[in-house]
């Protein structure tokens, strides 16, 4: 069983900066990656950026490429997502996502195998 808990959403302002973490407990694979997706209401889950565990492959959506930086740091088992220069159609709840195996693109979140329970990040104008 894989676990993954969010942390760090809130309430900032438009222009400012946050940043949302993902702990992943339980087991371990040799290929897995980690993705931030997020959702507003009941609209379909909108992929925001993952990194691939081993080698560190990152991928950005346009919308947040060059505002948001994911990293990881493997000692923690925690996957980062910085979010800078944010604006209110970045609100949403940010669900982070494990996807096991590199065969599928990790832009889809239809192919991930696991979610946390999600964290409100609120952009206020």
């Amino acid at each position: 069983q894989v676990h993954l808990v969010e942390s760090g959403g809130g309430l900032v302002q438009a222009g400012g900066s946050l940043r949302v973490s993902c702990t992943y407990s339980g087991r371990t694979f040799s290929s897995l990656a980690l993705g931030w997706f997020r959702q507003v209401s009941t609209n379909e889950r909108e992929f925001v950026a993952a990194i691939k565990w081993s080698g560190g492959n990152t991928y950005y959506a346009d919308s947040v490429k060059g505002r948001f930086t994911i990293s990881r740091d493997n000692a923690k088992n925690t996957v980062y997502l910085q979010m800078n220069s944010l604006k209110p159609e970045d609100t949403a709840v940010y669900y982070c996502a494990a996807k096991v195996g590199y065969g599928s693109s990790p832009t889809n979140h239809a192919r991930y195998d696991y979610w946390g329970q999600g964290t409100q990040v609120t952009v206020s104008s």
